[in-house]
């Protein structure tokens, strides 16, 4: 059987590894569109534009070992097209790979935002090792950011731009920031901790144009800014599949095995709508690792006849200055929230439960908390919420 992955990042890459860890003996292409062989996203908007990481520390596996595995990794190189019924994908090259089986590992796109100067060649985004190396090349003392989105990866860029001596604004349109992604209370301890390492955090700004040294308000004010970075979510890169006849809604619509509508078509990571046993089966669109990571998995397990993986608690992190934030779970059912451990201190988990139930953990440098809160979502285990919220008391000790 001949297995065909388009999309060489941290989802289609690891698929094609644990096809042959899991014993697939067939012939595995494996084509993405950066001329990279498959690397980590997330140290992007860290690491890597602070200096501390190069290409190699980047890449998921030695490029030797697609060589090794017989994997046939093809980089620079864009699909065009899916012909569903005579199993084959066209390149935009002209060329034309069959496949017995096809996964799609596409990724998403950064939104574009619908004003004057969205599409000026200096605006910067944050999804490639390119785009990386153009915002790096941009950062240096004095030099002015502003950051369009108060995101995870706009977050995260200000730090970076912070640390090595750069001027940043970020301006989010809503009344505060990570308002789709994250509590209230973290918003307000992220907030207060980008303000204390001298960002300018504006929220409730509209910007309506991009323009020639800087950004445009609704208000009419410009901030002016050497380099702007675009970070206001990711779409999913779905256009093959639906273009396909694949059912999509938010993304390609897989089942637990990763499988698409088309049962010779899986797909994973960021482009799918999936469901989420430890959810109810809630279907939802997820852009982390560990999701990407848990649909190679299952996609691998079912083409190899392997017992399906047991579901997981979607989870998900990000590293601002000293602030390690690990969150489990979703907050979506919860009607009430529990705090444990002290904002002020750097070292706090918000809870956010439903009934006597943790749906949720968001741990700012509390790992014990994560990691144990993550567990009880996994277990659905009862819990006592004043036990829950006093730290005196071991996350063991807290079920009901």
């Amino acid at each position: 059987m001949k297995i065909l992955i388009i999309g060489a990042g941290h989802a289609g890459g690891t698929a094609a590894a644990l096809l042959r860890q899991y014993g697939h003996e067939g012939p595995i292409v494996l084509a993405g569109a950066e001329a990279a062989a498959p690397y980590q996203r997330p140290p992007l908007s860290k690491a890597w534009l602070k200096g501390e990481a190069d290409l190699e520390a980047l890449l998921l596996r030695p490029e030797s070992f697609y060589a090794e595995q017989n994997i046939d990794l093809r980089t620079g190189v864009t699909a065009a097209a899916i012909d569903a019924a005579g199993k084959s994908v066209r390149f935009a090259d002209g060329t034309v790979e069959t496949y017995d089986t096809l996964i799609l590992a596409t990724g998403s796109t950064a939104r574009k935002l619908a004003i004057p100067g969205a599409d000026r060649p200096d605006l910067l985004e944050l999804r490639t090792l390119e785009d990386a190396e153009r915002l790096k090349a941009a950062l240096r003392p004095g030099a002015r950011l502003a950051v369009v989105g108060g995101g995870y990866v706009g977050l995260e860029a200000a730090a970076s731009a912070r640390a090595l001596g750069a001027e940043v604004v970020v301006l989010e349109r809503m009344d505060r920031v990570l308002a789709r992604v994250a509590s209230e209370t973290l918003s307000t301890f992220f907030t207060d901790l980008h303000r204390a390492q001298g960002v300018d955090i504006r929220t409730g700004v509209e910007v309506t144009a991009f323009e020639d040294g800087g950004v445009r308000l609704a208000d009419g004010s410009q901030v002016a800014a050497d380099v702007v970075l675009v970070g206001v979510g990711g779409l999913a890169c779905d256009g093959l599949a639906r273009a396909a006849g694949l059912d999509c809604d938010n993304g390609v619509v897989v089942d637990e095995s990763a499988r698409t509508s088309d049962p010779s078509i899986y797909a994973l990571g960021d482009m799918t709508c999936r469901p989420l046993p430890v959810h109810g089966g809630r279907m939802q669109r997820l852009e982390s690792v560990p999701n990407a990571l848990e649909q190679a998995k299952q996609a691998a397990a079912a083409l190899t006849g392997r017992p399906a993986p047991a579901p997981e608690v979607p989870w998900f992190w990000s590293d601002q200055y000293e602030a390690k934030l690990q969150i489990a779970g979703l907050p979506n059912d919860a009607d009430r929230q529990r705090v444990r451990g002290d904002l002020a201190e750097g070292r706090f988990a918000v809870f956010h439960l439903n009934g006597d139930r943790i749906v949720c953990v968001e741990a700012v440098n509390a790992p014990a908390e994560f990691m144990g809160g993550r567990q009880l979502i996994g277990r659905a285990t009862p819990v006592d919420a004043a036990k829950l919220a006093d730290p005196a008391v071991s996350m063991k000790a807290v079920a009901a």
